[in-house]
């Protein structure tokens, strides 16, 4: 057996139940093939390096499983049909796994882990989302009382301040300042 990793990246607007979905679709396929998928690692959403069908974030999901080869290629036809599915790559990290009871336990304990982070990562997320609406929210109440206050000064007249006739000094006309000497010395 050798052990395989296919990184995909996700549309980032899919929902979780539809990655989920995903997921068992993979799986399907790995367990038709005789493979045996070892984790799922989903490092969540990330900036592209470069835009990808008008996409400039991503979710990226790693796949690890042990396998002779045979599931890699009914993998990659799906992934490569899949709409949700904008770039993936397969590369054999180990070519001969030795101890496969101990690979599939060791990467049970490493899914935990990941999922621990997952959850951890998804909870920053949110915390992060919640400060930005925060933020935008007292942003629009700040604008909302200059807007008032703006509208309250224009109904007294004004006070002066920001009014557009203060803004520039009065001339007299078409003065030049080459023509004001000239009415200096007519005085």
């Amino acid at each position: 057996m050798r052990e395989y990793e296919t990184t995909f990246i996700v549309q980032p607007e899919i929902s979780e139940e539809g990655c989920q979905e995903l997921f068992g679709r993979i799986d399907g396929l790995l367990e038709k093939g005789g493979a045996t998928r070892l984790l799922h690692d989903d490092q969540g959403k990330r900036r592209l390096a470069y835009e990808i069908r008008k996409f400039q974030k991503g979710r990226y999901v790693t796949t690890y499983f042990l396998s002779d080869g045979v599931a890699v290629d009914p993998l990659e036809r799906a992934l490569r049909i899949d709409e949700s599915v904008l770039r993936f790559l397969t590369v054999m990290n180990t070519e001969e796994v030795a101890d496969v009871e101990g690979r599939i336990a060791e990467a049970k304990e490493e899914e935990k882990v990941r999922a621990e982070r997952a959850r951890e990562r998804a909870e920053r997320e949110a915390e992060e989302e919640k400060a930005r609406a925060e933020a935008a929210r007292e942003a629009a109440e700040q604008a909302l009382q200059e807007a008032d206050r703006a509208a309250a000064v224009a109904a007294e007249g004004g006070d002066g301040a920001g009014d557009a006739g203060d803004a520039a000094p009065e001339t007299g006309g078409d003065a030049t300042p080459e023509a004001a000497p000239a009415t200096e010395d007519a005085q």
